[in-house]
């Protein structure tokens, strides 16, 4: 299959691209790592008259490791946040999710050229980008001809594949916050083959008080909804040791809470069995981490 023919745009600055973008209108696509928009544009589900490519803007493929979180760039490629790059370990120590969920985006091909911020902004709920972005309760930067904004992740989600961004928009960055004192993160996910997209996954986040009781529990998952969602699970297991917490409880709750689809890879109640069964894995392993980081003050 080939995509139908498009021109292409290959702007030098930001302000160039906006340019293009302003001339061109609802017709032009911006272009990063591609990985989510070739395979559109392939079988003609989308088929844009113009593709901005913005590879060559400076200035947009930084990762930004401080003390109040991370902030990837547009062009920063999933794998910059894996393996023994700086970046990735400087990300890590300040929120662990993020390396923990990109180790499950597809295959090492796609992870050498996707970006993250690509992913986020497709929207895709299949995606597991998304649910990092709401899980950390982070944001986005988006340059405009006006100006720049910053959108939450509550308001930049409007449903599968569609986001807030419209017009001559480009997003620019992601911001995650930094884990909090005594919290343990986990992410895992279900697939029919290893770098399929997840039947079913998800992340958590576990906090506890000096005392190494559940002081909080959140979670949000991959292919269960048609937007990204954000579950308090703490009245589960609220006040409970660390290590004996009723975590098969908190899986139980939290399939109470998502509203999975049917479709062609599976049915919606494999899917809530996968919630609970998952949740319940994830949530002790991110309890012991939560423990171990209380312990090591």
């Amino acid at each position: 299959m080939k995509p139908a023919p498009f021109r292409y745009a290959d702007p030098l600055t930001l302000d160039e691209a906006l340019a293009v973008l302003s001339d061109e209108g609802e017709g032009a696509k911006v272009l990063a790592g591609g990985q989510s928009l070739l395979p559109l544009l392939s079988m003609r589900l989308a088929a844009p008259a113009t593709l901005v490519d913005i590879n060559r803007v400076p200035g947009l493929d930084t990762v930004k490791a401080t003390g109040d979180g991370v902030t990837v760039g547009a062009l920063v490629r999933h794998a910059r946040l894996l393996g023994g790059h700086p970046d990735a370990m400087a990300a890590a120590r300040v929120q662990p999710l993020l390396a923990r969920a990109t180790a499950n985006v597809a295959h090492p091909a796609i992870r050498n050229r996707g970006t993250t911020v690509g992913s986020i902004a497709h929207a895709d709920p299949s995606g597991e980008m998304t649910s990092v972005l709401a899980l950390t309760d982070g944001s986005v930067t988006v340059a405009t001809p006006n100006g720049v904004e910053t959108v939450g992740w509550r308001d930049l989600f409007v449903g599968p594949l569609e986001t807030s961004v419209h017009g001559p928009a480009i997003v620019t960055s992601a911001f995650f916050p930094a884990l909090a004192a005594h919290s343990g993160t986990a992410f895992a996910e279900v697939a029919r083959r290893k770098g399929d997209y997840a039947v079913c996954g998800g992340g958590v986040v576990v906090t506890l008080d000096a005392d190494r009781r559940v002081a909080a529990v959140r979670a949000a998952y991959v292919s269960v909804g048609l937007t990204p969602e954000v579950h308090d699970l703490t009245d589960a297991v609220i006040g409970q040791p660390a290590d004996s917490a009723d975590w098969a409880a908190a899986g139980a709750f939290a399939r109470t809470l998502v509203d999975p689809d049917t479709d062609l890879h599976a049915s919606a109640d494999y899917r809530r069995l996968l919630v609970g069964v998952l949740t319940e894995r994830m949530l002790a392993e991110a309890a012991a981490e939560a423990s171990a980081r209380v312990t090591g003050e």
